[in-house]
């Protein structure tokens, strides 16, 4: 028996045999050029067209996030600047299938230069590469195969188009060696409710057929595992199973309510929600319905999105952010070139100062579709850093007919001052992820930096807790709409420091309500006085560890 060890995403456990994914096909670079040039660079064009026409096929049969993921690859292998690319390597006396894979390499290092939501794109890049050399090479698709039994998924990295091919009814668990835990396979498996655990070096090694115990909570793949190891997991398959049946509201052991909502980027999310045991949506991305256009969407393609997000929803609470792009989430119709810093650009609300129709556009459609459903959204802008932004956007969107007015708290002057922006709006949300971000002047996307991004960290917890404490003062609400608030610990430390909402990852909700069940809300605030008195993340984690409930400790692998 010996332990792999990775960054975990969700808190599953399973024990099942390994299913190795093909790998990528092989690419002979001394291979001679074909005589016929025209007909190669033809035979490109079309396994091109082929590739996209399956991912487009996908997409149809997908919904949320993976269709959107799966749409947007296919709007790769459509780009004709990458065929042209090919084509010119094949005139040059390239072979068909290097001439790809050259191409593509250019596109590769180009996008990662550039950092940010292209860099982010690479995968899909590759994934699109990996299907269109399969075809002309005559080489297995890449991906994973047909499963004849409940399988743990194994894979050096799954494209999101493998991701969406998953037969879920037979997937235990997702083990990859690389990616990261907010890259396209770990965000998928965590809003299917799959184990998923990524960064595992060594899994490469794992063979079709070994039996491993993949703990997602504790990042662990057991290999071979014995019978104390095996009956273990089966304890926390069997308590999660059982929190997942319950449907009451958030609330503490001795009813303070904390309302437990949900994260979607599209309506369909929101079409999914009908019957779910969330109180709503915290966190609406809309961004979703502008990537991959040349144009923006129109108020009223809009208004009808939201509409079906309202109705969705059925009467429950909504809270709908304005478009968050910019220079890192680049935009055909309104993205400014060369910024040295993307992430401290014109992003997110300051958008308004450049492209202010955008923003009237959006608020319109959504007054609209309130109007339209008797629905009450809430709406709230990102990126607002000082009180005369909050004050704009409340003016803004209050002249467009939006009735509840939000703005994001993402950066340690929208925090200290929470209290001055609370008076021009009527709640906040706090964003943890770009929090720490711009706190610890780390790039969230840097992989070797996530220490410094761990919202435990005490610079962190004091800008949340001054947040929060603006909120108590106001009487306003103050939400949680980043990644900490799907951590059952960190939800508990939240609530002590007055936060009224957490929003979350459907799959994660179960988790935070059984923790919050078994702590009064003295408890909590104990809990948050606890973290705050650390002098690192380590030490807050730990200390606030020691003092919950040992079942939710057990049960959750906390």
């Amino acid at each position: 028996m010996s332990t792999l060890r990775g960054a975990g995403v969700g808190r599953g456990a399973v024990v099942g045999p390994v299913a190795r994914a093909h790998p990528a096909p092989s690419v002979d670079a001394s291979a001679p050029a074909e005589v016929d040039r025209a007909a190669a660079t033809a035979s490109v064009v079309a396994a091109f067209a082929s590739v996209a026409d399956t991912l487009e096929a996908r997409a149809e049969r997908s919904s949320g996030t993976v269709a959107n993921v799966l749409t947007a690859t296919a709007a790769m292998a459509r780009d004709t600047e990458l065929t042209d690319q090919v084509a010119v390597r094949i005139d040059a006396g390239q072979s068909a299938p290097f001439a790809v894979d050259r191409a593509v390499a250019e596109f590769v290092d180009l996008f990662t230069q550039a950092g940010g939501y292209l860099a982010e794109r690479v995968t899909d890049l590759l994934s699109v590469r990996d299907r269109v050399v399969a075809l002309l090479t005559g080489q297995p698709e890449p991906g994973v195969p047909a499963l004849t039994e409940p399988a743990v998924v194994v894979a050096d990295d799954l494209s999101p188009a493998d991701t969406a091919a998953l037969e879920l009814d037979k997937v235990l668990a997702i083990v990859i060696e690389r990616g990261g835990p907010t890259g396209h396979t770990a965000i998928i498996a965590g809003q299917l409710g799959i184990p998923c655990v990524v960064r595992v070096v060594g899994a490469s090694a794992l063979t079709d057929g070994t039996v491993v115990a993949v703990d997602a909570a504790a990042g662990t793949i057991v290999i071979d595992p014995d019978d104390d190891v095996r009956a273990r997991v089966e304890v926390r398959r069997r308590g999660l199973a059982t929190l997942a049946e319950t449907t009451e509201a958030g609330r503490t052991s001795d009813g303070h309510a904390v309302a437990l909502l949900a994260n979607i980027g599209t309506a369909e999310d929101a079409e999914r929600l009908t019957g779910a045991a969330v109180e709503g949506v915290g966190l609406f991305r809309t961004e979703v319905l502008y990537l991959g256009r040349t144009t923006a969407p129109t108020e009223d393609e809009q208004a009808e999105q939201y509409a079906r997000a309202l109705r969705g929803l059925e009467g429950r609470k909504v809270v709908i952010r304005t478009l968050d792009a910019g220079a890192d989430k680049p935009l055909a119709f309104v993205t400014r070139d060369g910024e040295e810093n993307p992430a401290l650009g014109v992003r997110g609300f300051r958008l308004v100062r450049a492209a202010e129709d955008l923003l009237l556009t959006q608020l319109r459609a959504i007054a609209r579709a309130a109007e339209n459903t008797g629905g009450e959204p809430w709406v709230m802008a990102p990126m607002v850093a000082t009180v005369e932004e909050a004050a704009q956007f409340a003016a803004l969107a209050r002249d467009a007919g939006v009735r509840t007015v939000g703005v994001m708290v993402e950066v340690p002057s929208a925090a200290l001052r929470a209290a001055d922006l609370l008076a021009e709006v009527d709640f906040i949300s706090i964003g943890t992820n770009d929090l720490a971000q711009y706190t610890m002047a780390t790039d969230r996307l840097l992989g070797e930096l996530v220490d410094l991004l761990d919202p435990w960290q005490p610079a962190v917890l004091d800008l949340v807790a001054t947040a929060a404490a603006a909120g108590t003062s106001a009487g306003k609400p103050v939400g949680v709409c980043g990644e900490s608030a799907a951590d059952p610990l960190m939800a508990l430390v939240l609530t002590g420091m007055g936060v009224t909402s957490l929003s979350m990852s459907p799959a994660a909700v179960p988790g935070v309500r059984f923790a919050l069940s078994r702590h009064s809300l003295d408890a909590c605030r104990g809990l948050a006085k606890v973290a705050r008195a650390a002098r690192t993340a380590a030490d807050a984690r730990a200390a606030c560890l020691a003092e919950v409930d040992p079942e939710v400790r057990e049960i959750l692998a906390l």
